[in-house]
């Protein structure tokens, strides 16, 4: 029984051979390498993209995390690195932006929302329904009471100069200017952007 070998696989075979004796001359043992082998340990994490909040350069940001994929837990983010693909910073990020991780882990970070009672000292944790519930009845009792739709000449100007809004520069051309248009609906005219913080 003859097999054929054509001649591509005969120059891989050949090429498999030379390089395992050549390897094996000069001490090479495949035992001891594989033992050696270390994982990456950027295997078997979770990597989310995200946007860097601390100046208005919006870097972006590559998070991963590990966890034991069970319910109820939260992954731990464990490394930071700059997005290559990333249209603003191209994987570059500032000492700071680099230094997120101890932000992130940092015992006095403000995690949840909390309140401070009117005549009181104390911070309460409340839950991010009621926090959004307690923005909107603020808002809405004041522009209730406050917004003007004629000034004195008797002009329709629809305005609201009780309220007015910061806006992150650290956020998407996109998220801006829903900001801009959510903000000119409500009638807020003082719109101004954090640009460093």
């Amino acid at each position: 029984m003859s097999v054929r070998v054509s001649r591509r696989n005969f120059l891989k075979l050949g090429a498999a051979g030379l390089g395992a004796s050549s390897m094996a001359m000069m001490g090479f043992a495949p035992d001891q390498a594989l033992a050696s082998v270390r994982h990456f340990k950027l295997s078997g994490a979770t990597m989310t993209r995200n946007v860097c909040t601390y100046c208005s350069v919006g870097c972006g940001m590559l998070l991963y995390a590990r966890g034991d994929g069970g319910a109820n837990v939260i992954d731990n983010i464990y490394h930071v690195e700059g997005d290559p693909d990333h249209p603003v910073s191209r994987g570059s990020l500032c000492p700071r932006g680099a230094g997120v991780l101890d932000f992130i882990h940092s015992p006095s970070r403000v995690k949840y929302p909390e309140v401070r009672e009117p005549n009181t000292n104390e911070w309460k944790r409340i839950s991010w329904d009621e926090a959004f519930d307690r923005i909107a009845r603020h808002m809405k009792d004041d522009r209730d009471r406050n917004f003007q739709t004629h000034d004195d000449q008797g002009r329709l100007v629809n305005r609201w100069m009780t309220t007015s809004m910061v806006a992150a520069s650290a956020c998407t051309n996109e998220t801006a200017y829903l900001t801009q248009k959510i903000t000119r609906a409500l009638g807020i005219l003082t719109l101004d952007n954090q640009a460093r913080v």
